[in-house]
């Protein structure tokens, strides 16, 4: 994991020592917002218009954030609305790559090798982490946001115009309980995996796999009461914990030391885990060759040997019981 600095390539890990042992995640830097009609977003962002074929997503298939928006691009029915393009699994010494050779789709619109390539096109000076999702403009020319849970909002209403599909997965009414299971989320398990995977201390290890595991016993105890995190209608909130949760037992609970609890170990959380895999389009999202050898083999610092584990052996279409309790869907299906 590099950087750029003044539009030149760093291979330069986190520097946790500065942070007393701590992981802290950079914010995103680029936040166009895509509108149906290219009005602002709805912090003020720059509004880009939504346009047939003028977007493509680059991604990389092992990250989670990435995959949010795969996942919700498939069941937007957007595949010929906005292409894509995936990065090899190994994330060496210059970053993300499109070698094809080592599993990547390759870059046919750019043509660039490297992804970070993809950031000096849109800013020859630009400084910062070089990270995927990043969706780019092809009329400008640049990468237009680089925020996963910003590129999810937009695809989940800025082309339903163009493409008939009204799935809502951030229904207006659940709004508030979407964002504060969203936040829990983030905070102890989406960045709490890494919090704990990429800790250089042990006491900030111990504190983040606590804070992970009790939030995971919160999920739990939610997921007895309702079927999806927001009760009947499956939303945003569950695309954004799914990406997390079919890649702990394969590989954050190994490779990241958050070795507590298996998912596998919590009936409600494997149970949702399934369902959610085994929705219509959702599996041929996931590519666990890609998610095992980023991990594995690209954390140096973690996995030094860059050994590459055979298991788990994981059966995410076995049945699950989820039918136990009410559940609506999507809203607008």
């Amino acid at each position: 994991m590099g950087l750029l600095i003044d539009g030149r390539w760093h291979d330069q890990w986190y520097d946790t020592k500065k942070h007393g042992g701590e992981f802290v995640r950079e914010s995103a830097k680029l936040r166009d917002w895509v509108t149906a009609d290219g009005s602002p977003g709805p912090e003020g962002q720059p509004g880009l218009v939504a346009e047939p074929g003028r977007f493509h997503l680059y991604v990389s298939l092992a990250c989670p954030w990435a995959h949010r928006t795969l996942i919700m691009r498939k069941l937007k029915g957007l595949e010929d609305m906005i292409g894509v393009s995936h990065t090899s699994p190994l994330m060496l010494a210059n970053g993300w790559t499109y070698a094809t050779d080592e599993g990547s789709s390759g870059d046919p619109l750019n043509g660039v090798d490297y992804h970070h390539q993809l950031y000096t096109l849109t800013d020859p000076q630009y400084t910062g982490r070089v990270t995927v999702p990043a969706l780019w403009d092809r009329r400008t020319g640049r990468i237009v946001n680089n925020e996963s849970a910003e590129l999810v909002r937009m695809l989940g209403s800025a082309f339903d115009d163009l493409t008939g599909n009204r799935l809502d997965f951030y229904p207006e009414d659940l709004r508030e309980t979407i964002d504060a299971v969203n936040a829990d989320v983030y905070d102890h398990v989406n960045n709490g995996v890494y919090k704990a995977g990429f800790a250089t201390d042990q006491k900030v290890y111990d504190k983040h796999v606590a804070a992970l595991f009790a939030a995971l016993d919160r999920l739990e105890a939610r997921l007895e009461a309702g079927r999806y995190l927001a009760g009947e209608w499956l939303t945003e909130a569950d695309i954004r914990l799914f990406t997390t949760l079919v890649r702990f037992d394969a590989v954050y609970h190994g490779h990241f030391k958050c070795n507590l609890r298996r998912i596998e170990d919590y009936p409600n959380l494997s149970n949702y885990l399934r369902e959610l895999y085994q929705w219509p389009g959702i599996a041929e999202t996931v590519s666990f060759d890609h998610i095992k050898r980023h991990y594995y083999y690209s954390h140096d610092t973690i996995n030094p040997t860059r050994i590459v584990p055979q298991g788990p052996v994981l059966d995410l279409m076995r049945p699950h019981d989820r039918e136990r309790l009410p559940g609506r869907g999507i809203r607008g299906a």
